[in-house]
């Protein structure tokens, strides 16, 4: 079903949080608004939420509204400008199986995604991640982690192999120190997704950390 808003915010997303243009634009934020709402509606019949490349800061609350009687399997928030993802995500979206959160602007993730128990693939690729959250190690039902095009440098090896059903990393464009590189290159039963090791690039993001400091 198609919905006309005539250029206009639809009553049941106003004041969501889209980006828009430096100079006022209702008109191009309308359409942005309108596309997030058409994505719903999709959803609403695939079960498949993909709000990817919609201008979003932060997951608009009508979202909610609109698929509060759907059961979400995926969710794809790739490429827009979200600094932060909501506990209210994870109660609203508890059967998630995957989860894309690549492109964004995103340094840490809600406690609360643990308790998305089938949660098997997460991206959290090309974000401003400087270290893994600290939820990643406490979500057991993972099987494909992607946390390339970041600012990591050491990550506990250790601790993310204890994840059962763990099959699939990759750390690829991040400045790893040696130690968690090396770690990384003697898994056994994990695949692996490494660039080449470059000790100039953890120097390189010490440096910058130092500089942050003084």
């Amino acid at each position: 079903m198609r919905t006309e808003f005539g250029g206009g915010i639809p009553p049941v997303l106003g004041g969501s949080p889209v980006a828009v243009p430096a100079i006022p634009n209702l008109r191009m934020a309308g359409r942005a608004v309108a596309k997030v709402v058409h994505r719903c509606q999709d959803a609403n019949e695939n079960q498949n939420l993909d709000l990817s490349e919609c201008q979003l800061m932060q997951m608009p609350d009508g979202v909610y509204h609109l698929m509060r009687n759907t059961v979400v399997l995926t969710c794809n928030l790739s490429y827009n400008v979200i600094q932060k993802i909501p506990a209210k995500f994870t109660i609203k979206f508890s059967n998630i199986t995957e989860l894309n959160l690549s492109n964004n602007q995103l340094n840490s993730l809600p406690e609360e995604l643990e308790d998305l128990r089938e949660l098997q693939r997460l991206d959290i690729s090309s974000n401003h991640y400087h270290a893994l959250p600290k939820v990643v190690f406490r979500l057991r039902p993972l099987k494909i982690f992607n946390a390339a095009k970041n600012y990591i440098a050491e990550v506990d090896v250790e601790r993310l192999t204890t994840l059962p059903d763990l099959q699939e990393v990759n750390f690829e464009n991040n400045p790893l120190c040696k130690s968690t590189y090396d770690q990384f290159q003697h898994l056994g039963r994990i695949r692996v997704h490494l660039s080449a090791f470059q000790p100039e690039d953890f120097e390189d993001l010490m440096d910058l950390d130092e500089e942050g400091q003084a």
